[in-house]
């Protein structure tokens, strides 16, 4: 029997051949799923884009597109990827299901079909879709809270977009891996959420901080990296949320690292976030020119505190504004 939090499930069964689709259908609703049955690839893919479906069973031989073609475009849609997809078939030779799993099957059936295998392996792969969708809201709420975080400053409306879109692309740039990249993305958007325990009358404060009241801003990148480490999703973008503070020379915070101590994906969305800081207004001075942004950057460089190298790669891509663009 399925879990009770997985009954309520809806399960697409794309089979040109009604008898088969029926059969599948019982065997699924007995057990308290509901099920929808189309006859063809192209309405099978439009139910998943749709969000029709939790799960989808999907008959390798379909009169218009092949199981697994529309397998193929579930899984390289980045909105219905992690839509479980297990592929029907008869086929025994070991092509078929090496090209079903090249176009990213979760599981295979084969035919005539065993009413508890259809089960199990359905409520399995529901079982492993509850755990992703979890992750996903707990990414979520991470991203709205750093959302309201930069909501309270007037002067920093954009910036975790922005220094997001440069981080991806800096990191692109220098060849940094899929992983990584994505890190970059993830960490320009919640780099800062360590702010959160930081107090307002501190955080938006126009004047000098005090010692005291510096020694509570520098922790913020702490703060942010203990409330993000519980997601395992989030592990490449934990170094990301506690170091981008750091100065080559070792005179940042909190840990005071120094060279390439620095994680490169710390290096990189710090330098895009200096360079943010210094394009956009502030109350204390108006944003800068491009050009003379990054002369200041180049400047503080040669002080030991960034990374030159990166600054010159960042130089490159600000001149061609297209490559900053979000993917």
């Amino acid at each position: 029997m399925p879990d009770r939090n997985l009954v309520a499930s809806t399960i697409l069964i794309a089979d040109d051949n009604e008898p088969n689709a029926e059969l599948l259908s019982e065997i699924l609703q007995e057990v308290g799923y509901r099920t929808i049955c189309v006859r063809t690839g192209s309405d099978a893919q439009m139910k998943v884009t749709n969000g029709d479906a939790d799960l989808a069973l999907l008959d390798v031989r379909m009169p218009d597109r092949s199981g697994f073609e529309v397998c193929s475009a579930i899984k390289s849609n980045p909105s219905t990827r992690f839509v479980p997809v297990i592929l029907v078939t008869g086929l025994c030779a070991a092509s078929d299901r090496i090209q079903g799993i090249v176009s990213g099957a979760d599981d295979f059936l084969n035919k005539p079909v065993n009413q508890q295998e259809v089960r199990a392996r359905v409520k399995s792969l529901l079982r492993l879709k509850s755990y992703i969708d979890e992750l996903e809201n707990a990414e979520i709420v991470l991203t709205s809270l750093a959302a309201s975080i930069e909501a309270k400053d007037p002067y920093t409306a954009g910036h975790c977009e922005r220094l997001s879109n440069y981080s991806l692309a800096l990191g692109k740039k220098v060849g940094l891996s899929d992983e990584l990249c994505m890190a970059l993305r993830k960490g320009g958007i919640v780099h800062d959420i360590g702010k959160v325990a930081v107090p307002e009358r501190i955080l938006l404060k126009p004047e000098r901080l005090t010692p005291e009241e510096w020694y509570i801003m520098k922790q913020h990148p702490a703060v942010g990296e203990r409330i993000c480490a519980p997601l395992r999703s989030f592990r490449a973008v934990l170094p990301i949320i506690r170091h981008h503070h750091e100065k080559l020379d070792g005179t940042g915070y909190p840990d005071g690292l120094k060279g390439d101590e620095i994680p490169i994906t710390a290096r990189i969305l710090q330098t895009v976030d200096i360079y943010d800081a210094l394009t956009t207004d502030r109350p204390y001075r108006p944003a800068l020119p491009v050009e003379e942004a990054l002369e200041t950057m180049r400047s503080e460089a040669k002080r030991g505190w960034w990374d030159s190298a990166l600054i010159d790669e960042f130089e490159n891509l600000v001149a061609v504004p297209a490559e900053v663009a979000s993917d």
